[in-house]
């Protein structure tokens, strides 16, 4: 079987991986450069912490469990394959006494899913983070949660699907579909000609709504922007990631205006990385002031110490948004030989490796080791929106 993966992000490459990996012959097409849209705005994020018992936490679990596994393998396949790999756990924190009851509640839920989860008081929690603010009710430890640089792991990943054979090929659109007598795909239509194959994978987060539409199949995924900051190097200053309990509910929001909360963490460079915010603003990539103050002040408000800090500059990105919060991922019932991987939100880095096995199982006919039901493309959310 050809598959051609439309998206050359982090959920592509990984899909382009997996897909390969199953002996399939891929082709990645990006209308930009690789890993220069979503992936590349992103923190690195590979969590559990900020998902409720569910599927996405299962894809959750599965991802983190396999990410090791899986920059082993590109370490043998390239040689070398750093991406800055950090299992440096997630510091998650009440600051008030109304706002600790609902994060143990969370945490207990959670734990009950077989997600690691520690209590902690707020003098452990300070001994874990000496510049934590000392205004804290609760904290909750989640040694599960990592951090990688995006950008380098969607590069191994490409590369080792180059190595089996695969083509990459950056500022090439798809424009439509061609498709034999029986309605079979046969070719994608491209900028740069006809491509043809026997399928084609949807991988082209908050813009696979677009690429959906032209291949004559909508699906109700939309973008949602957010921004970061990111300071001067600085000594060590954070060493988990760490993040006030209601981003949890910013991330579950459906509210279409903006939304922060405070998100800090470093990065093997010395820089903090500081979110976060969710807005629903179509694709104006417009860096807004207000944003900015509002996502540094609550930062203050969690490290005092970042107030006197030069923030050397700022970056928005556009995140693939779905109304009941879950990806997409399977095969589209609509039109054979169409399939889909998007609407991972923000968690599309941590979700990445679990999303390309699931697709790579259920295009080679696998039994799937999470169930991809609750993630299929006929769903109400997807198709009403």
């Amino acid at each position: 079987m050809d598959v051609i993966v439309v998206g050359a992000g982090i959920v592509g490459a990984a899909c382009a991986h997996a897909l390969s990996g199953a002996g399939l012959r891929v082709t990645v097409l990006d209308r930009g450069a690789p890993a220069g849209a979503t992936t590349a705005s992103g923190e690195g994020n590979v969590l559990v912490s900020d998902k409720a018992p569910g599927p996405e936490l299962q894809l959750a679990l599965a991802s983190v469990a396999a990410w090791p596994t899986l920059l082993a393998s590109l370490a043998d396949e390239l040689g070398a394959a750093d991406v800055e790999w950090d299992a440096k756990g997630g510091l998650v924190v009440a600051t008030t006494a109304e706002a600790a009851g609902p994060l143990r509640e969370f945490a207990a839920a959670q734990a009950a899913a077989g997600v690691a989860a520690d209590l902690l008081d707020p003098a452990e929690a300070l001994l874990r983070e000496p510049a934590l603010t000392p205004d804290l009710a609760l904290a909750v430890h989640y040694p599960a949660d990592a951090q990688l640089q995006p950008v380098l792991a969607t590069t191994a990943l490409l590369a080792a699907v180059r190595g089996r054979g695969g083509v990459v090929r950056a500022g090439v659109t798809v424009t439509g579909l061609r498709r034999g007598r029986r309605g079979a795909i046969r070719a994608v239509s491209t900028t740069a000609g006809d491509l043809g194959c026997d399928a084609v994978l949807n991988a082209a987060g908050p813009w696979a709504g677009g690429v959906a539409a032209r291949l004559g199949a909508p699906v109700a995924v939309r973008p949602r922007r957010g921004t970061v900051l990111v300071t001067a190097p600085l000594p060590p200053l954070v060493r988990h990631k760490v993040y006030d309990g209601d981003y949890v509910g910013a991330v579950g929001s459906d509210d279409a205006g903006l939304a922060t909360s405070a998100v800090v963490e470093s990065t093997r460079a010395g820089t903090v990385l500081i979110g976060s915010s969710r807005e629903r603003v179509g694709f104006d990539a417009t860096i807004r002031v207000p944003v900015l103050a509002a996502i540094a002040a609550a930062a203050r408000r969690l490290f005092p110490a970042l107030g006197g800090v030069v923030v050397q500059r700022a970056y928005g990105g556009f995140r693939p948004y779905v109304a009941d919060h879950l990806p997409v991922i399977g095969p589209d019932p609509r039109l054979p030989g169409l399939w889909h991987a998007t609407g991972h939100e923000g968690a599309g880095i941590g979700l990445a490796p679990a999303t390309g096995r699931l697709v790579a199982d259920l295009m080679t006919g696998t039994a799937p080791a999470i169930d991809p039901t609750p993630f299929r493309v006929d769903r109400p959310a997807v198709l009403d929106g």
